[in-house]
């Protein structure tokens, strides 16, 4: 993403899942236009930030594949706090399966069940 909306605090791996705790940047101006009077951050960079920790996690260029469930339950604002963003992962030849969780204080966000591919 050229001008993240979200800031990566800290991200802890094991071999099946990923942990990254994130803050909402602000000063981003996608606010400016989603929306002016009550800005929220957007599904799709969401999505965006599963793919971006995915990729620096296994050091290859992604994309989403297919999209079993997306489901986005609460609404992220700029004052949002204490997210954390939880990718559950199985590696196969070309894909990584996911299933990914974007929650803060007893709150969830956004789920995700899906596949992604090596980017040729």
């Amino acid at each position: 993403m050229k001008e993240p909306v979200f800031k990566i605090l800290s991200t802890e791996q094991t071999d099946n899942s990923i942990v990254s705790l994130l803050q909402v940047d602000t000063s981003s101006h996608i606010f400016n236009g989603h929306f002016p009077d009550q800005p929220v951050v957007p599904g799709a960079c969401m999505l965006q930030m599963v793919k971006d920790i995915l990729e620096d996690a296994f050091k290859v260029s992604l994309r989403m594949a297919k999209a079993d469930t997306i489901k986005f339950l609460n609404t992220v604002t700029p004052a949002t706090t204490g997210l954390k963003l939880l990718i559950n992962h199985v590696a196969a030849e070309d894909q990584i399966r996911v299933a990914a969780e974007l929650s803060g204080e007893d709150v969830i966000f956004m789920k995700l069940q899906a596949s992604f591919m090596l980017k040729v």
